[in-house]
């Protein structure tokens, strides 16, 4: 039996494919919808009813700040699924939207309720909730993991206002990423995986080209907002890749020396924590030497067990960065539960990748090797509802 869903949307030229039936109001029953923070927007009628399918489509929300790399690390992931990713074709030249053979990138600023102007004019920021749209956010998330089409709203970080939608089909894989994907709890509870990268007040600035005071400037600016709704959402992360200052220097002022960690929750359905030699004993590595070219200050990896928000973690960390990426198979080769399907995985990425940021230091292999296991849980997810059929056919 197929399953139907009411929506409101602005264009009536869309067209729905594949397994979906489309039912249009008439035109004459056109409304106004006014959202809970007062933004009208023209909208008409569309039900879609999905007709089923072994498709499904599996959700990543991505959690972080502006300026935090959220874009470079969509790079990195779409290309382990293989495919570049780009804007939808024939549509808005300012869409924010991502799509490839396999993954689809919506950015969540696409629901703001208030344009630049009204943001302005209420005195709010949007990392502020009342700024954002959660039920529509919602009921788009869920549509799509449910293998619906949605007309998408737009925000246009050109003009600062709010532009017509656009159409989304269905993807195999969804990645939710901004400022709010961990918010909502009732979006939270559609992830089937979730990230946050969690950049420190002495964030990387020679990779963004940007001053030391600069960027403290921005930060204080933004911080009231940041430490109450986007900060806490770490705490419902699956893994947090953290970017902080170097303890290989000390008085470190320049920023150019990073320290990484990747903290992985234990007992997350289908996801295996990554090891370093020994799974879960405490480990401290210097790889430098004859295997790996380590300039001043070297390169330090540590591995062990900890606790963050009162979950049980794992947690691998490196400070440093490498002289030659070639050389990082040597590390590959003492790190285990990577999910690679082939020996040195890891560092081809890498090397493909070599010109992104934090190619150099943890923040590009932390977020390579994240990657590779959620290509590793999409695989088991639908391996699982493919078994799933003939094990109740068995029974």
């Amino acid at each position: 039996m197929a399953a139907c869903s009411l929506y409101r949307v602005q264009s009536m030229n869309s067209i729905f494919h594949q397994k979906h039936v489309v039912l249009y109001t008439n035109t004459a029953n056109t409304t106004k919808r006014t959202s809970s923070k007062g933004t009208k927007r023209s909208s008409l009628s569309i039900i879609t009813c999905s007709a089923g399918g072994d498709s499904q489509t599996v959700v990543i929300g991505l959690a972080a700040d502006s300026g935090c790399g959220k874009s470079t690390f969509m790079r990195r992931l779409t290309s382990v699924f293989g495919g570049a990713a780009k804007p939808p074709h024939g549509g808005n030249p300012d869409s924010n939207t991502l799509i490839s053979d396999t993954t689809t990138v919506i950015c969540l600023d696409d629901y703001h309720s208030l344009d630049r102007t009204g943001r302005k004019e209420k005195g709010v920021t949007a990392l502020d909730p009342r700024a954002n749209d959660f039920d529509l956010m919602y009921e788009q998330v869920k549509a799509l993991k449910d293998g619906k089409a949605v007309e998408k709203p737009i925000y246009n970080h050109v003009s600062g206002l709010l532009d017509p939608p656009e159409l989304i089909k269905p993807p195999k894989i969804l990645v939710i990423e901004g400022l709010h994907p961990m918010y909502d709890s009732r979006v939270r509870d559609l992830l089937d995986f979730s990230i946050y990268l969690d950049i420190s007040n002495e964030r990387d600035m020679a990779e963004r080209g940007h001053s030391l005071e600069s960027i403290k400037a921005s930060i204080e600016a933004r911080k009231p907002d940041f430490d109450a709704y986007i900060d806490p959402q770490k705490q419902y992360a699956d893994a947090v890749i953290e970017v902080l200052p170097t303890q290989l220097i000390p008085d470190d002022n320049e920023g150019k020396v990073l320290r990484v960690r990747l903290i992985m929750k234990e007992g997350v359905q289908l996801f295996n924590p990554v090891y370093l030699f020994d799974e879960g004993s405490t480990v401290s590595w210097i790889p430098c030497g004859r295997k790996l070219t380590c300039s001043y200050p070297g390169i330090k990896f540590f591995y062990g067990p900890d606790t963050y928000y009162g979950h049980e973690v794992t947690v691998l960390e490196m400070d440093g960065q490498f002289d030659r990426l070639e050389e990082l198979i040597y590390v590959e080769s003492h790190l285990s539960n990577l999910s690679t399907k082939f020996y040195g995985e890891v560092t081809q990425q890498m090397l493909k990748h070599s010109d992104f940021p934090g190619s150099n230091n943890g923040t590009g292999f932390f977020q390579t090797i994240v990657g590779l296991k959620i290509r590793d849980l999409y695989e088991q997810i639908i391996a699982n509802k493919a078994a799933s059929p003939a094990l109740a056919a068995k029974a």
